[in-house]
Protein backbone atom coordinates (compact mmCIF):
# COMPACT_ATOMS: atom_id res chain seq x y z
CA UNK A 1 0.00 0.00 0.00
CA UNK A 2 1.71 3.06 -0.85
CA UNK A 3 0.39 6.99 -0.19
CA UNK A 4 2.21 9.78 -2.73
CA UNK A 5 1.65 12.08 0.01
CA UNK A 6 2.66 10.26 2.77
CA UNK A 7 6.97 10.20 3.70
CA UNK A 8 8.04 6.61 2.11
CA UNK A 9 10.39 6.35 5.30
CA UNK A 10 7.09 5.32 7.19
CA UNK A 11 7.62 1.67 7.45
CA UNK A 12 4.20 -0.26 7.34
CA UNK A 13 3.63 -3.10 9.02
CA UNK A 14 0.08 -4.50 7.90
CA UNK A 15 -1.36 -3.00 4.15
CA UNK A 16 -4.79 -2.29 5.47
CA UNK A 17 -7.02 0.83 6.15
CA UNK A 18 -8.35 1.06 9.21
CA UNK A 19 -11.86 2.40 9.92
CA UNK A 20 -13.00 1.85 13.08
CA UNK A 21 -12.73 -0.15 16.12
CA UNK A 22 -13.96 -0.95 19.55
CA UNK A 23 -11.98 -2.21 22.26
CA UNK A 24 -9.88 -5.32 20.78
CA UNK A 25 -11.49 -5.25 17.53
CA UNK A 26 -10.90 -3.19 14.67
CA UNK A 27 -12.92 -2.74 11.30
CA UNK A 28 -10.77 -1.89 7.72
CA UNK A 29 -12.65 0.37 5.12
CA UNK A 30 -13.57 -2.59 3.37
CA UNK A 31 -15.39 -4.10 6.32
CA UNK A 32 -13.38 -6.48 7.23
CA UNK A 33 -13.07 -7.16 10.96
CA UNK A 34 -9.73 -7.91 13.05
CA UNK A 35 -8.50 -9.09 16.45
CA UNK A 36 -6.46 -7.03 17.44
CA UNK A 37 -2.84 -7.94 19.32
CA UNK A 38 -0.96 -5.01 18.38
CA UNK A 39 -3.12 -2.11 20.67
CA UNK A 40 -1.13 0.84 18.33
CA UNK A 41 1.99 -0.94 19.73
CA UNK A 42 0.78 -0.34 23.73
CA UNK A 43 -1.13 2.54 23.57
CA UNK A 44 -4.48 0.89 23.75
CA UNK A 45 -4.31 -1.15 27.07
CA UNK A 46 -7.69 -0.49 27.95
CA UNK A 47 -8.90 -0.81 24.44
CA UNK A 48 -9.96 0.94 21.40
CA UNK A 49 -12.54 3.77 22.66
CA UNK A 50 -12.71 2.87 26.27
CA UNK A 51 -16.36 4.63 26.88
CA UNK A 52 -14.64 5.96 30.09
CA UNK A 53 -12.27 7.92 27.88
CA UNK A 54 -14.47 8.50 25.10
CA UNK A 55 -17.21 10.25 27.48
CA UNK A 56 -14.06 12.44 28.99
CA UNK A 57 -12.54 13.78 26.18
CA UNK A 58 -15.77 14.64 24.32
CA UNK A 59 -16.91 16.48 28.17
CA UNK A 60 -13.26 18.39 27.90
CA UNK A 61 -13.81 19.27 24.13
CA UNK A 62 -16.59 21.61 25.39
CA UNK A 63 -14.80 23.40 28.13
CA UNK A 64 -11.50 23.66 26.82
CA UNK A 65 -9.35 22.35 24.19
CA UNK A 66 -6.12 23.68 24.44
CA UNK A 67 -3.92 26.15 26.67
CA UNK A 68 -0.70 26.12 27.00
CA UNK A 69 -0.05 25.51 30.50
CA UNK A 70 3.54 27.31 31.10
CA UNK A 71 1.26 30.57 29.70
CA UNK A 72 -1.43 30.13 31.97
CA UNK A 73 -2.51 26.51 34.07
CA UNK A 74 -5.69 24.68 33.57
CA UNK A 75 -7.75 22.13 36.05
CA UNK A 76 -6.89 19.10 34.29
CA UNK A 77 -3.05 19.22 33.85
CA UNK A 78 -2.95 20.21 37.55
CA UNK A 79 -5.81 17.05 38.24
CA UNK A 80 -3.78 15.06 36.33
CA UNK A 81 -0.48 15.55 38.12
CA UNK A 82 -2.32 14.63 41.61
CA UNK A 83 -3.17 11.37 40.51
CA UNK A 84 -0.28 10.78 38.49
CA UNK A 85 2.05 11.33 41.08
CA UNK A 86 -0.13 9.49 43.58
CA UNK A 87 -0.50 6.35 41.23
CA UNK A 88 3.53 6.34 40.94
CA UNK A 89 4.18 3.49 43.61
CA UNK A 90 7.90 4.64 45.35
CA UNK A 91 8.33 5.67 48.73
CA UNK A 92 9.91 8.97 48.15
CA UNK A 93 8.11 12.76 47.39
CA UNK A 94 7.22 12.93 43.25
CA UNK A 95 6.57 15.66 41.07
CA UNK A 96 7.02 15.85 37.37
CA UNK A 97 5.69 17.28 33.87
CA UNK A 98 3.62 16.42 31.14
CA UNK A 99 4.74 16.01 27.63
CA UNK A 100 3.79 15.01 24.11
CA UNK A 101 5.32 11.68 23.62
CA UNK A 102 7.31 9.18 25.06
CA UNK A 103 10.40 10.19 23.45
CA UNK A 104 9.82 14.02 24.47
CA UNK A 105 9.28 12.42 28.17
CA UNK A 106 13.06 11.06 27.61
CA UNK A 107 14.55 14.16 25.70
CA UNK A 108 13.39 16.20 28.94
CA UNK A 109 14.94 13.48 31.26
CA UNK A 110 18.03 13.78 29.64
CA UNK A 111 18.04 17.32 30.32
CA UNK A 112 16.96 17.03 34.07
CA UNK A 113 19.32 15.02 34.87
CA UNK A 114 22.18 16.93 33.24
CA UNK A 115 21.21 19.89 35.82
CA UNK A 116 21.26 18.00 38.68
CA UNK A 117 24.38 15.91 38.08
CA UNK A 118 26.53 18.46 35.91
CA UNK A 119 27.71 15.28 33.60
CA UNK A 120 26.56 14.58 30.22
CA UNK A 121 27.13 11.00 29.72
CA UNK A 122 24.84 8.51 29.29
CA UNK A 123 24.45 4.44 29.75
CA UNK A 124 21.92 2.54 28.07
CA UNK A 125 21.45 -0.91 27.10
CA UNK A 126 21.88 -3.09 23.71
CA UNK A 127 18.22 -3.78 22.57
CA UNK A 128 17.01 -0.90 24.08
CA UNK A 129 14.25 1.49 22.59
CA UNK A 130 13.88 4.97 23.81
CA UNK A 131 12.65 7.04 20.49
CA UNK A 132 13.22 8.37 17.23
CA UNK A 133 13.90 12.06 18.04
CA UNK A 134 17.80 12.42 17.69
CA UNK A 135 18.75 12.24 21.23
CA UNK A 136 16.96 9.37 21.93
CA UNK A 137 18.29 7.45 18.81
CA UNK A 138 21.57 7.52 20.34
CA UNK A 139 20.20 5.36 23.87
CA UNK A 140 19.03 2.66 21.30
CA UNK A 141 20.90 -0.48 21.22
CA UNK A 142 19.97 -1.07 17.72
CA UNK A 143 21.06 0.64 14.18
CA UNK A 144 18.76 -0.45 11.63
CA UNK A 145 16.81 1.62 10.62
CA UNK A 146 16.77 4.31 13.02
CA UNK A 147 20.63 5.21 13.33
CA UNK A 148 20.82 4.68 9.63
CA UNK A 149 22.23 7.78 7.00
CA UNK A 150 21.51 10.56 10.03
CA UNK A 151 25.30 11.20 10.86
CA UNK A 152 26.85 11.69 13.86
CA UNK A 153 24.20 12.18 17.41
CA UNK A 154 24.28 13.92 20.48
CA UNK A 155 26.30 11.90 23.05
CA UNK A 156 28.26 10.99 24.80
CA UNK A 157 26.01 7.26 25.15
CA UNK A 158 27.38 3.61 26.00
CA UNK A 159 25.53 0.80 25.81
CA UNK A 160 25.77 -2.41 28.11
CA UNK A 161 24.80 -5.84 27.29
CA UNK A 162 20.92 -6.84 28.65
CA UNK A 163 20.94 -9.25 31.02
CA UNK A 164 17.95 -11.35 31.19
CA UNK A 165 16.54 -14.85 30.97
CA UNK A 166 14.88 -14.39 28.03
CA UNK A 167 18.36 -13.52 25.79
CA UNK A 168 20.24 -16.00 27.66
CA UNK A 169 22.46 -12.82 29.07
CA UNK A 170 22.96 -13.75 32.31
CA UNK A 171 23.96 -10.77 35.33
CA UNK A 172 27.27 -11.74 35.96
CA UNK A 173 28.19 -11.19 31.98
CA UNK A 174 26.00 -7.77 32.06
CA UNK A 175 28.42 -6.44 35.28
CA UNK A 176 31.50 -8.13 34.03
CA UNK A 177 30.86 -5.83 31.03
CA UNK A 178 29.77 -2.51 33.54
CA UNK A 179 33.43 -3.22 34.63
CA UNK A 180 35.43 -3.49 31.48
CA UNK A 181 33.16 -0.08 30.67
CA UNK A 182 34.75 1.84 33.47
CA UNK A 183 38.07 0.45 33.21
CA UNK A 184 38.32 1.30 29.68
CA UNK A 185 36.10 3.46 28.27
CA UNK A 186 34.86 6.09 30.52
CA UNK A 187 35.36 7.35 34.17
CA UNK A 188 32.74 6.75 36.02
CA UNK A 189 32.37 9.88 37.52
CA UNK A 190 31.45 11.40 34.01
CA UNK A 191 28.49 9.68 34.29
CA UNK A 192 25.45 10.78 34.38
CA UNK A 193 22.96 8.78 34.28
CA UNK A 194 21.88 5.35 33.28
CA UNK A 195 18.29 4.53 31.64
CA UNK A 196 16.54 1.22 31.28
CA UNK A 197 13.46 -0.78 30.34
CA UNK A 198 12.17 -3.55 32.90
CA UNK A 199 11.02 -4.95 29.91
CA UNK A 200 12.63 -4.03 26.66
CA UNK A 201 9.65 -3.67 23.88
CA UNK A 202 11.14 -3.47 20.90
CA UNK A 203 13.87 -6.07 21.50
CA UNK A 204 10.79 -8.79 22.22
CA UNK A 205 9.68 -8.22 25.77
CA UNK A 206 12.77 -9.29 27.10
CA UNK A 207 12.46 -8.90 31.02
CA UNK A 208 15.37 -7.52 33.06
CA UNK A 209 16.89 -10.28 35.40
CA UNK A 210 15.95 -9.04 39.14
CA UNK A 211 19.53 -9.79 40.48
CA UNK A 212 20.95 -7.02 37.94
CA UNK A 213 18.01 -4.40 38.43
CA UNK A 214 19.37 -4.59 42.17
CA UNK A 215 23.24 -4.55 41.52
CA UNK A 216 22.33 -1.71 39.28
CA UNK A 217 20.57 0.20 41.81
CA UNK A 218 23.19 -0.14 44.54
CA UNK A 219 25.62 1.08 42.06
CA UNK A 220 23.88 3.71 41.38
CA UNK A 221 23.78 5.12 44.54
CA UNK A 222 26.79 4.36 45.12
CA UNK A 223 28.51 6.66 42.61
CA UNK A 224 25.90 9.39 42.86
CA UNK A 225 24.30 7.85 38.94
CA UNK A 226 20.73 8.60 38.73
CA UNK A 227 18.65 6.03 37.16
CA UNK A 228 15.73 6.07 34.66
CA UNK A 229 13.59 3.47 33.71
CA UNK A 230 11.61 3.76 30.98
CA UNK A 231 8.23 2.55 31.15
CA UNK A 232 6.53 3.85 28.51
CA UNK A 233 5.57 0.36 27.02
CA UNK A 234 5.64 -1.47 30.48
CA UNK A 235 3.51 0.83 32.44
CA UNK A 236 0.28 1.40 33.06
CA UNK A 237 -0.61 -2.32 34.07
CA UNK A 238 0.85 -4.07 30.90
CA UNK A 239 2.76 -6.51 33.20
CA UNK A 240 -0.32 -7.04 35.38
CA UNK A 241 1.02 -3.97 37.89
CA UNK A 242 0.86 -0.35 37.75
CA UNK A 243 4.29 -0.55 36.62
CA UNK A 244 6.85 -3.10 35.98
CA UNK A 245 9.83 -1.79 38.10
CA UNK A 246 7.51 -2.93 41.21
CA UNK A 247 8.63 -6.69 40.79
CA UNK A 248 12.47 -5.78 40.40
CA UNK A 249 12.87 -4.45 43.90
CA UNK A 250 14.14 -1.29 43.17
CA UNK A 251 12.18 2.27 42.75
CA UNK A 252 13.66 4.68 39.80
CA UNK A 253 14.93 8.60 40.18
CA UNK A 254 13.59 9.18 37.33
CA UNK A 255 10.52 7.63 35.46
CA UNK A 256 9.73 8.06 31.54
CA UNK A 257 5.66 7.52 30.84
CA UNK A 258 4.13 7.45 27.76
CA UNK A 259 1.55 4.79 25.27
CA UNK A 260 -1.19 3.88 27.39
CA UNK A 261 -1.12 6.92 29.74
CA UNK A 262 -4.16 8.17 27.88
CA UNK A 263 -6.00 5.51 25.62
CA UNK A 264 -4.56 6.62 22.72
CA UNK A 265 -4.41 11.01 22.73
CA UNK A 266 -1.05 11.63 22.71
CA UNK A 267 0.34 12.42 26.05
CA UNK A 268 4.02 11.10 27.70
CA UNK A 269 5.30 12.43 31.43
CA UNK A 270 8.71 12.32 33.20
CA UNK A 271 8.21 11.82 36.99
CA UNK A 272 10.76 11.69 39.92
CA UNK A 273 12.36 12.59 42.91
CA UNK A 274 10.93 16.20 43.72
CA UNK A 275 14.29 17.62 44.07
CA UNK A 276 15.74 16.62 40.44
CA UNK A 277 12.19 17.99 38.49
CA UNK A 278 13.00 21.10 40.13
CA UNK A 279 16.11 21.46 39.69
CA UNK A 280 16.55 23.64 36.09
CA UNK A 281 15.92 27.07 35.92
CA UNK A 282 11.99 28.56 35.45
CA UNK A 283 11.40 28.27 31.89
CA UNK A 284 14.18 24.98 31.83
CA UNK A 285 10.47 22.84 31.01
CA UNK A 286 7.55 23.06 29.10
CA UNK A 287 6.10 23.25 25.67
CA UNK A 288 2.97 24.12 23.73
CA UNK A 289 0.92 21.40 23.29
CA UNK A 290 2.41 19.66 26.68
CA UNK A 291 -0.47 18.60 28.96
CA UNK A 292 -3.30 19.56 26.98
CA UNK A 293 -6.36 19.90 28.59
CA UNK A 294 -8.17 16.86 26.42
CA UNK A 295 -5.27 14.56 26.86
CA UNK A 296 -5.17 15.33 30.33
CA UNK A 297 -8.66 14.38 30.70
CA UNK A 298 -8.02 11.22 29.13
CA UNK A 299 -5.39 10.24 31.22
CA UNK A 300 -7.83 11.12 34.17
CA UNK A 301 -10.25 8.62 32.72
CA UNK A 302 -7.56 5.74 31.87
CA UNK A 303 -6.54 5.99 36.17
CA UNK A 304 -9.94 6.14 37.20
CA UNK A 305 -10.03 2.45 35.41
CA UNK A 306 -7.04 1.28 36.40
CA UNK A 307 -7.67 0.00 39.87
CA UNK A 308 -4.76 -2.50 41.21
CA UNK A 309 -7.61 -5.17 41.55
CA UNK A 310 -8.26 -4.44 37.75
CA UNK A 311 -4.98 -4.85 36.83
CA UNK A 312 -4.07 -7.77 38.63
CA UNK A 313 -7.16 -9.54 37.22
CA UNK A 314 -7.21 -8.14 33.45
CA UNK A 315 -2.99 -9.68 33.26
CA UNK A 316 -3.67 -12.60 35.65
CA UNK A 317 -6.13 -13.84 33.04
CA UNK A 318 -4.46 -13.34 29.53
CA UNK A 319 -1.23 -14.23 31.17
CA UNK A 320 -2.69 -17.74 32.15
CA UNK A 321 -4.61 -17.72 28.55
CA UNK A 322 -0.99 -17.07 27.11
CA UNK A 323 1.01 -19.25 28.87
CA UNK A 324 -1.10 -22.32 28.77
CA UNK A 325 -1.89 -22.02 25.09
CA UNK A 326 1.64 -21.89 24.49
CA UNK A 327 2.64 -24.56 26.83
CA UNK A 328 0.41 -26.54 24.97
CA UNK A 329 1.61 -25.49 21.36
CA UNK A 330 5.20 -26.59 22.56
CA UNK A 331 3.56 -30.27 23.91
CA UNK A 332 1.82 -30.64 20.71
CA UNK A 333 5.43 -29.65 18.84
CA UNK A 334 2.79 -27.46 16.62
CA UNK A 335 5.63 -25.89 14.56
CA UNK A 336 9.08 -26.46 14.32
CA UNK A 337 9.51 -22.66 14.23
CA UNK A 338 8.11 -22.09 17.86
CA UNK A 339 10.76 -20.82 20.09
CA UNK A 340 11.00 -19.71 23.57
CA UNK A 341 8.25 -17.65 25.11
CA UNK A 342 9.54 -14.15 26.44
CA UNK A 343 8.18 -11.04 28.75
CA UNK A 344 6.38 -11.54 32.07
CA UNK A 345 2.91 -10.84 33.02
CA UNK A 346 0.80 -9.24 30.25
CA UNK A 347 3.73 -8.72 28.11
CA UNK A 348 4.67 -11.14 26.42
CA UNK A 349 6.36 -12.58 23.26
CA UNK A 350 6.97 -15.61 20.85
CA UNK A 351 9.92 -16.13 19.24
CA UNK A 352 10.32 -17.78 15.66
CA UNK A 353 13.47 -19.83 15.17
CA UNK A 354 14.84 -22.05 12.66
CA UNK A 355 16.11 -25.79 13.71
CA UNK A 356 19.66 -24.83 14.28
CA UNK A 357 18.54 -22.16 16.63
CA UNK A 358 18.77 -18.86 14.32
CA UNK A 359 15.93 -16.36 13.77
CA UNK A 360 13.43 -17.66 11.89
CA UNK A 361 12.87 -14.45 10.01
CA UNK A 362 11.01 -14.78 7.09
CA UNK A 363 8.62 -17.04 9.24
CA UNK A 364 7.32 -14.32 10.90
CA UNK A 365 6.74 -12.50 7.94
CA UNK A 366 4.65 -15.44 6.79
CA UNK A 367 2.78 -15.18 9.91
CA UNK A 368 1.79 -11.62 10.03
CA UNK A 369 0.12 -12.32 6.76
CA UNK A 370 -1.74 -15.71 7.75
CA UNK A 371 -2.63 -13.77 10.36
CA UNK A 372 -3.96 -10.63 8.86
CA UNK A 373 -5.62 -12.83 6.40
CA UNK A 374 -7.55 -14.59 8.64
CA UNK A 375 -8.58 -11.70 10.90
CA UNK A 376 -5.69 -10.82 13.31
CA UNK A 377 -3.24 -8.03 13.90
CA UNK A 378 0.24 -9.06 14.92
CA UNK A 379 3.36 -7.37 15.52
CA UNK A 380 6.95 -7.81 15.21
CA UNK A 381 9.71 -7.11 17.42
CA UNK A 382 13.42 -8.52 18.24
CA UNK A 383 16.62 -7.28 16.49
CA UNK A 384 16.44 -10.01 13.67
CA UNK A 385 12.27 -9.13 13.05
CA UNK A 386 11.58 -13.13 14.59
CA UNK A 387 9.34 -12.30 17.52
CA UNK A 388 5.71 -11.88 18.01
CA UNK A 389 4.19 -8.91 19.99
CA UNK A 390 1.28 -10.12 21.88
CA UNK A 391 -0.47 -6.50 23.20
CA UNK A 392 -3.88 -7.29 23.14
CA UNK A 393 -6.08 -5.07 25.64
CA UNK A 394 -5.94 -6.00 29.33
CA UNK A 395 -9.87 -5.11 28.77
CA UNK A 396 -10.11 -8.42 26.14
CA UNK A 397 -13.19 -10.13 26.45
CA UNK A 398 -11.93 -13.85 27.22
CA UNK A 399 -14.28 -15.40 24.11
CA UNK A 400 -12.48 -13.09 21.95
CA UNK A 401 -9.21 -14.17 23.34
CA UNK A 402 -9.56 -17.11 23.17
CA UNK A 403 -10.52 -16.77 19.16
CA UNK A 404 -7.43 -14.90 18.58
CA UNK A 405 -5.15 -17.19 20.08
CA UNK A 406 -7.16 -20.09 18.06
CA UNK A 407 -6.07 -17.86 14.95
CA UNK A 408 -2.60 -17.40 15.75
CA UNK A 409 -2.75 -21.78 16.29
CA UNK A 410 -3.64 -22.24 12.72
CA UNK A 411 -1.36 -19.46 11.23
CA UNK A 412 1.66 -21.15 13.45
CA UNK A 413 0.70 -24.44 12.37
CA UNK A 414 0.65 -23.60 8.46
CA UNK A 415 4.56 -22.57 8.88
CA UNK A 416 6.78 -23.54 6.12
Amino acid sequence: MSHASISQSISIVHPISLSHGKNTEVWDTAGKRYIDFVGGIGVLNLGHCHPGVVAAIREQATRLTHYAFNAAPHTPYIELMQRLTAFVPVHYPVSGMLTNSGAEAAENALKIVRGATGRSAVIAFDGAFHGRTLATLNLNGKVAPYKQKVGVLPGPVYHLPYPSADNGVTCAEALKAMDRLFSVEIDVNDVACFIIEPVQGEAGFLALDIEFAQALRRFCDAHNILLIIDEIQSGFGRTGQRFAFSRLGIEPDLLLLGKSIAGGVPLGAVVGRKALMDNLPKGGLGGTYSGNPIACAAALAILEAMTDEHLHTWGAHQEAAIVSRYEAWRSQQLSPYLGRLTGVGAMRGIELVNADGTPASRQLTQLLGLARDAGLLLMPSGKSRHIVRLLAPLTIEPAVLEEGLDILQACLAQLD
